[in-house]
Formats: C-alpha cells, sequence, structure tokens
C-alpha cells in the first residue's frame, strides 16, 4: 500500500513546470534526512568518547507479590544500577507490609498504567495457581509490544528457560519466555555498525548515480512525485515515516488497499522497481537514521497492523526490533499480498523465529539471498 506525498486527490492537471520544483523538494527532504543523520552518528560518537552511557533507561512494572519482588525494587533503585526503572507494583489482593505503600491498583489497573505509561516490561510474580491471570498478561503484553518477563517460584507456570537466557536483579533470577539476542547491547551494537556501514555505502556508490536514473524514470512513468512516504511503526511502537520510490500511479486508495496482481494502479516502471526491489531503495536513508534495520521483519502499512494484532498470535512481537529493508520472511517467498489471514500468520512465524535466532551471519545470509532473488523470478513480487 502506498501513500504519496505533497498531493491529494487527482494529479492529472500537473505540468512539467510544476513538476520540477516539487522533485527538487523532495530530493532536499531525502538529502536534509542524510544532513541529520550524519549528525546522529556524531551525537553517538561524543557519547562514546565522553563515557556517557548508551544504554537506554527501560521503564518496568511488578504484578504480583513475594520476597523477591521487594529484592528488584531495590535493586532498581540502587544508584549504581542502569537500565531500569521501577514504576509501580500492582496485585489483585494486599501485598506484605513493606510494599503495602507501593501498590498502585489492581491487574487491570496495571494494564491501564503500562497503555498510558509506555511500560517497556512486565514482570510477573503471580503464583501458579493463577494459570489464567498468568496466561492473559502474556498475551495482552505481546499484543501491545510489552516485553514480559517472569520472576520463577516453586509454583512458577511458566518454565524456566535456558540458564543462559536468565537474567539476574541482584540474587533474583528472571527468566525470559523467548530466546532475543537482540537484547544483548553487544548484539545490538554489532547489527547497527553493520547497518551504518552498508547503508552509507550503498547511498554512496549506488544510490548517487542509480537515484536521477530512477527518478527520470518514475516522473516519465506517470504524473505525480518521485518518492511516496508513509507512517509506519518501528522499534517498540515508536512510529516513523518510510521513504520509496512512487510505483503505483496517483489514486485514493493508497491506505486502504493492498497491491494485488496484476494491479491497474501500478505502472510498468513501479512493476520493474518492484519486482526488483529498487522501490525500497530510498529507506537506506532511514536505516542509516536509525528508524530502519537492513535485516528483520518488514514493516506493515498502520492499517494491517490494527488488522492483525489482535487475530494473530505475536504478531506485535515483530516491533521488539527495528524493522528493516528485507526480512526471512521476505526471502522465504512471504512477500506481496497477504490475501488470507492464514499468509500472515506464516509471515510472522518466519519474523518471529528470525527474532529468536538472529546471529550477523544469518543476516549475511539474508542480504545475499536478497541480493540473487533480485535477478530471479519470484511470483509474489509485484
Amino acid at each position: 500500500m502506498e501513500k504519496t506525498i505533497h498531493v491529494r486527490g487527482n494529479a492529472s492537471g500537473r505540468t512539467a513546470q510544476t513538476d520540477r520544483p516539487e522533485f527538487a523538494t523532495e530530493l532536499g527532504s531525502l538529502l536534509r534526512a542524510g544532513r541529520h543523520s550524519f549528525q546522529h552518528v556524531q551525537s553517538g560518537l561524543s557519547k562514546v568518547l565522553t563515557l556517557e552511557p548508551l544504554t537506554t533507561v527501560k521503564d518496568l512494572v511488578i504484578v504480583g507479590d513475594g520476597p523477591a519482588v521487594e529484592e528488584i525494587i531495590h535493586y532498581c533503585e540502587d544508584q549504581t544500577v542502569r537500565g531500569y526503572r521501577f514504576r509501580g507494583l500492582f496485585n489483585d489482593e494486599p501485598v506484605q507490609a513493606s510494599l503495602e505503600d507501593r501498590r498502585m491498583g489492581d491487574i487491570a489497573a496495571a494494564k491501564a498504567f503500562v497503555l498510558a505509561n509506555r511500560i517497556d516490561i512486565l514482570y510477573c510474580a503471580l503464583p501458579g495457581t493463577r494459570r489464567q491471570e498468568i496466561t492473559d498478561l502474556m498475551e495482552f503484553c505481546e499484543r501491545n509490544t510489552v516485553r514480559f518477563r517472569v520472576i520463577p517460584s516453586a509454583e512458577s507456570f511458566i518454565p524456566v528457560v535456558k540458564t543462559s537466557d536468565l537474567e539476574f536483579h541482584g540474587d533474583v533470577p528472571v527468566s525470559k519466555i523467548r530466546r532475543e539476542p537482540l537484547d544483548r547491547m553487544w548484539n545490538r551494537a554489532v547489527k547497527r555498525a553493520f547497518d551504518i556501514v552498508f547503508s552509507a555505502l550503498v547511498i554512496v556508490l549506488v544510490f548517487s548515480w542509480l537515484f536521477p536514473l530512477l527518478g527520470l524514470l518514475v516522473k516519465l512513468s506517470s504524473p505525480g512525485p518521485v518518492f511516496f512516504k508513509q507512517n509506519r511503526l518501528g522499534r517498540d511502537n515508536k512510529p516513523f515515516v518510510c521513504w520509496k520510490f512512487r510505483s503505483m500511479r496517483m489514486n485514493r486508495e493508497a491506505d486502504s488497499k493492498q497491491a494485488i496482481k496484476n494491479d491497474p494502479r501500478v505502472t510498468r516502471v513501479g512493476a520493474f522497481l518492484r519486482k526488483s526491489n529498487l522501490d525500497e531503495m530510498p529507506q537506506f536513508f532511514n536505516v542509516l537514521l536509525g528508524h530502519m534495520s537492513v535485516v528483520c521483519p518488514r514493516p506493515h502499512p498502520l492499517k494491517l497492523n490494527d488488522q492483525y494484532r489482535d487475530i494473530i498470535d505475536k504478531y506485535m512481537v515483530r516491533h521488539f526490533v527495528r524493522p528493516g529493508v528485507t526480512g526471512w520472511a521476505q526471502v522465504n517467498g512471504l512477500r506481496g499480498e497477504t490475501r488470507t489471514p492464514e499468509l500472515m500468520e506464516r509471515r510472522v512465524e518466519m519474523d518471529v523465529w528470525y527474532l529468536e535466532n538472529w546471529s550477523f551471519w544469518l543476516d549475511l545470509k539474508i542480504v545475499v539471498k536478497t541480493v540473487t532473488n533480485m535477478f530471479g523470478k519470484d511470483p509474489n513480487a509485484y
């Protein structure tokens, strides 16, 4: 689905004179984005050189009660500990006396607080006898891109994961419900370094000479701008503007209808761009800005997120990481139109598998496969 920029309604009345300054305006927008990205890189280097902490603070709440809960709260409030900020304790019943003044409400209040305050992590300390409430909390977190952690006990409902995937808050072990390699700072640093280097090389060595050619072809294919932009959700549901080369004629269904096979809205040039993935080239500016990654689950239009988040298990888990220019699902044939919920479910399964099994070598494999697919025939590339 596409949303064109600067133009509303029918663009058939445009003239060559009005197209030329519009083209310059769009190019200026991308150049300004590039300048901002350079400033972001400078800021990041300054943080490293001044030893300023690069770890973002994660807001957390705890649901439940017990001695481990009190220790985790003290751990988060320890001034020598960085990375976690305790925001509130919730439980349906009164908690131990030393914590009662910290209890902010019941489980229903916890859900409302999480949504209103963009909480990053929910720690569950409920006993295993409350199986239904634990399951409900876990599903709530996954629908709303909140990480779910379990404080293990002798009667925990969630089985403890491998020891290597345990986090320790002081002496308290906290288990995750899934393996997330990109939750480790070193892995994120490696991936981000690759994103910066790879996207910069693509922009300088390829985009610099290919852009004028593709821009001219898009302008000649049909009236309208060279680029289109559309709001998408990034990591942790943070919105960003996603750039692409325009591949369709101006239309009023850009936000409500996916591209289909033999779609009359797609121009001849647009069909070539979509089959070869060249329409995604401007997204390397999104990568350089930190909105996207070279490899990760593809960002979906907002309408698709609203349509599927409540009916497909783990759909919003995709947003635990930055969206990608290409992804594991795409190189395995699950790209383009999702005609049925079953097709979307298969795509989500592959996206979640990638998130749980990430490695630098897997990213390289996906990049190579993406390039080779550009020269092959993909029946879903339209």
